[in-house]
């Protein structure tokens, strides 16, 4: 991987991370939603997460020690042949690793889908939405449930800023050493 891949990948679960932080938020928000542009209550949304970067970590790694081209070990491989100056980097960065499109081994939003649960029925007859038997339909929300997945993707922010910020530090350290 080249010099800035971490950052890539961390930056890409921090953009995903963002995505499900807001649908988390706008379920909650819409917990009480009992009509719709499109009729009907809100249906709580999902975040569906995809790898990006084309290849699986075995792939990878496979390619890295046999010096494939395009993967991350071909950077690590022409630094280690052609030594540390200005041709090794260059290449390095030039494998479309810190392309934003398909950070290898990082993580991105395929979509966010409705989920499909059966609304929740309460007694409400004075409700402006109640049925004829009295009946509102509501949301299939929990806030249990939603406050869940709001402090996983809370936490999991956090982690890759954290390493984001480590591996700023190990670079200025490295270039701290070069002086």
């Amino acid at each position: 991987m080249n010099l800035f891949g971490v950052m890539d990948v961390s930056g890409s679960a921090l953009r995903a991370e963002r995505v499900r932080a807001e649908v988390v938020a706008s379920n909650m928000a819409n917990a009480e939603t009992t009509r719709t542009p499109d009729g009907g209550p809100y249906q709580r949304h999902h975040v569906v997460f995809e790898a990006e970067g084309g290849g699986s970590f075995q792939q990878s790694l496979v390619s890295q020690m046999q010096g494939g081209t395009g993967s991350f070990g071909s950077g690590f491989k022409n630094a280690i042949t052609g030594g540390f100056g200005g041709t090794a980097l260059n290449t390095a960065s030039s494998d479309g690793l810190t392309a934003p499109n398909g950070v290898a081994g990082g993580v991105g939003v395929m979509g966010v889908i409705s989920d499909a649960s059966a609304p929740l029925k309460r007694y409400d007859p004075q409700h402006p939405d109640a049925g004829a038997d009295g009946f509102v339909a509501y949301p299939d929300i929990n806030p249990l449930t939603e406050m869940v997945d709001l402090m996983g993707a809370t936490r999991s922010y956090g982690m890759n800023a954290s390493a984001i910020t480590a591996e700023k530090g190990m670079i200025s350290s490295s270039l701290d050493l070069l002086k």
